[in-house]
């Protein structure tokens, strides 16, 4: 049982499927109240947007959905992140291929598809949508949601309820 759990989304550039991600989950977790409990965030493979706030497009459609992802900032995935986070949760499996070869030996992140958890599109890769059109993005957060509030009750599982209990009692 842990008292904290780190978690990590990455994309390729971090402004469109890792930031929805992150915003979701902390939400959602928000929502349960366990947000405290729970590091997350989100990186690029590439560096191709760093210290950019999340597609326009991104931030619209979830802020349609009460999910606010102005205040993030793109970030590169680093080899420090493997000892930081517990998981590293990729949108594809090009990504996952990416943090599998970056992982040092012994690292404490268990990397894994975001969609893992989903019981809908499980193994499947979330789409990029930067290309197309609403639909994507729309296609993006149905993904997401599905696959955060799953991958949430896991987390909340391996949290120790001991603490848990003592933190949510006041």
């Amino acid at each position: 049982m842990k008292a904290r759990i780190g978690v990590l989304v990455v994309c390729t550039g971090n402004i469109c499927r890792s930031p929805t991600g992150e915003g979701v989950l902390r939400h959602r977790a928000q929502a349960r109240g366990v947000a405290d409990r729970l590091e997350i965030r989100s990186a690029g493979t590439h560096d191709y947007h760093v210290g950019e706030r999340p597609d326009a497009r991104s931030m619209k459609h979830a802020l349609r959905r009460g999910y606010d992802l102005s205040a993030q900032r793109a970030m590169l995935l680093a080899r420090e992140h493997f000892a930081q986070f517990d998981y590293i949760l990729a949108m594809d499996r090009g990504h996952l291929r990416i943090v599998k070869q970056m992982a040092p030996a012994g690292a404490r992140a268990r990397p894994g598809l975001f969609l893992d958890a989903s019981a809908r599109w499980h193994g499947h890769d979330v789409p990029d949508p930067y290309y197309g059109g609403p639909e994507g993005f729309e296609l993006v957060l149905d993904m997401v949601e599905e696959a955060a509030d799953r991958w949430l009750d896991r987390f909340e599982a391996e949290l120790d309820p001991a603490t848990f209990r003592l933190q949510n009692v006041r």
